[in-house]
C-alpha cells in the first residue's frame, strides 16, 4: 500500500436503513423490536406519558427521580442491588412530552432485568425517608442552579418560546417546599401505571423473552393516541436579567419553528448548520476564532411535541454582549442578502453526509434514528430524502429559506448577566 496516494472519496448515496419489527401492544401502543445485533448487549427503552406537560414541574421531576426509591417489598438498595447482580444499569430521562426509562445489559440477562425494573417503577411506594431526601436534594441544587446566568437566561427563553402556554410554566423553590408525598404518588398513578405509550428493544433476544416482554408491559398502556401541542408562538423582542456579581452574560435566541413533518424542515436544518451547528460554522468563526468574545457558540434546531425552535446559545464576558448581539445579527442579515459561496457551501455538505453516516452506524444508531421520526408518522427514508436535498440544495435555496425564517424582528432574545 502507497500510504504517500490518499484514499479516493465517494459521494454518500442512499442508507439501506433497517427497520424493527413492530408489535402492537394495544391499539395505541407499539413495541419495536431490532433483532440484528452481532454482539452480547441489549437495551430496552420504556416511554411514559409522565412528562412535564403532565403536572406542575416539581411533581413530575420529583417523580421521575423516585422511580426506583422502593416499593413496599423492596427498598431502593435491594432494587439497585438486584439490577447490579445482574450487570445491568439504566438511565431516566425528562421532557415536556413524556419519561424514557433506558435499561442496558447483556441479552442473556436483559429480560430479568426488565422485570425488576418495571416492577420497581410500577410499584413505586415513593418511601418518606426517600422522599424528604430528594426533596431536599432539589431544593438545595435549585438555590444553586438558579444563580447560575446560563440557567437564568434559559428559563426566561422557555417562557418567551412558549409563551401563554402551560410548557411555559416554570417551578421554582417555594413549588419544591410545597410539594406533599402525596402529590407524588397520585401522579405515578394517573402516569406511569397505565402510561406507556411506546418500548424499543434492540438485541438478539429469543422470540420467548420478547413475548415475555409484551405480556408484563401490555396491559400498562395508554388506552389512546398521545396529543400534543403545536400551537406554539414565541414572545418576540429583547429581555435581559440582572445579575449584578455575574463576570459573564449568559445569550438565549431563538424563535418557534416546527418539527419534521414540515416541507422546510430540511432546508432549515442545513441552513442551521451553516448558521451555527458546526465547529466551522460563521458564528464560531465570527464571534469565537475573529473577536473572541466566547469560547463557544452554536444554534441547534430542536423539537417538541408538535413544534419545533432554533435556539442560539452562548455565554461572553459583560462587556461584549451588546456587539455580541449585533454580530448575531449581521450574521443572519448575510445569509439573508448574500449567497453562500460555492466552497462553503461544499464544506457543510461534506460535514453534513459525513454526520449522517455517523450517526447510522450499527443496530442502536439505527434505531435510534427511526425513534426520532416514527413519532411523526414517518420512516427511516426521511433521512435518505434528507441525504438527498443535502446534494441538491443550492445557493440561492439557502438565500430563499434564510429570508423566510432567521428575521431579527421574530426572535425573542434573552441575556442574564
Amino acid at each position: 500500500m502507497n500510504r504517500t496516494n490518499a484514499p479516493k472519496t465517494h459521494k454518500t448515496g442512499a442508507i439501506s436503513f433497517i427497520s424493527p419489527q413492530k408489535i402492537a401492544l394495544n391499539k395505541t401502543t407499539p413495541l419495536y423490536w431490532l433483532s440484528d445485533v452481532s454482539n452480547e448487549t441489549a437495551r430496552i427503552d420504556i416511554y411514559f406519558d409522565a412528562g412535564l406537560r403532565k403536572a406542575k414541574n416539581s411533581i413530575a421531576s420529583m417523580t421521575s427521580s423516585m422511580l426506583l426509591s422502593g416499593t413496599s417489598q423492596k427498598s431502593s438498595t435491594e432494587i439497585h442491588n438486584q439490577l447490579d447482580d445482574l450487570g445491568a444499569f439504566f438511565d431516566i430521562g425528562l421532557s415536556h412530552e413524556g419519561v424514557m426509562v433506558s435499561l442496558f445489559a447483556l441479552k442473556n440477562n436483559i429480560s430479568e432485568a426488565y422485570h425488576v425494573l418495571m416492577d420497581a417503577i410500577l410499584n413505586a411506594c415513593f418511601p418518606e425517608s426517600e422522599f424528604q431526601e430528594v426533596k431536599a436534594e432539589k431544593i438545595q441544587n435549585f438555590k444553586i442552579n438558579i444563580n447560575r446566568v446560563a440557567v437564568l437566561a434559559q428559563r426566561a427563553f422557555q417562557e418567551q418560546l412558549y409563551y401563554g402556554t402551560e410548557y411555559a410554566m416554570l417551578s421554582d423553590e417555594s413549588d419544591l417546599q410545597k410539594i406533599e408525598r402525596q402529590e407524588l404518588s397520585d401522579f405515578h398513578k394517573a402516569n406511569y401505571v397505565n402510561g406507556i405509550f411506546k418500548i424499543a428493544i434492540v438485541g438478539a433476544l429469543e422470540e420467548k423473552e420478547i413475548q415475555n416482554i409484551c405480556d408484563l408491559s401490555k396491559t400498562h398502556c395508554i388506552d389512546k393516541p398521545l396529543e400534543f401541542k403545536s400551537n406554539f408562538h414565541n414572545k418576540p423582542g429583547a429581555i435581559h436579567i440582572e445579575k449584578k456579581d455575574a463576570v459573564q452574560t449568559a445569550i438565549r435566541i431563538g424563535k418557534t419553528l416546527f418539527n419534521k413533518k414540515h416541507e422546510d424542515f430540511l432546508d432549515v436544518s442545513i441552513l442551521n448548520t451553516i448558521l451555527g451547528d458546526y465547529f466551522g460554522s460563521r458564528l464560531m468563526k465570527n464571534i469565537r476564532e475573529d473577536k473572541g468574545f466566547t469560547y463557544g457558540i452554536g444554534s441547534v434546531i430542536s423539537e417538541s411535541g408538535g413544534s419545533g425552535y432554533l435556539l442560539i446559545g452562548s455565554e461572553v464576558g459583560n462587556e461584549h454582549l451588546k456587539p455580541t448581539l449585533e454580530e448575531i445579527e449581521k450574521e443572519m442579515l448575510l445569509l439573508c442578502n448574500e449567497k453562500i459561496g460555492d466552497e462553503e457551501l461544499g464544506l457543510v455538505k461534506n460535514h453534513l453526509l459525513g454526520q449522517m453516516l455517523k450517526i447510522s452506524d450499527g443496530p442502536y444508531a439505527m434505531m435510534d434514528l427511526f425513534l426520532s421520526v416514527e413519532s411523526y408518522g414517518l420512516s427511516s427514508q426521511f433521512y435518505n430524502s434528507y441525504i438527498q436535498r443535502i446534494h441538491e440544495i443550492d445557493a440561492s435555496a439557502i438565500q430563499q429559506i434564510a429570508n423566510k425564517h432567521l428575521n431579527w424582528r421574530d426572535m425573542s432574545v434573552i441575556s442574564a448577566g
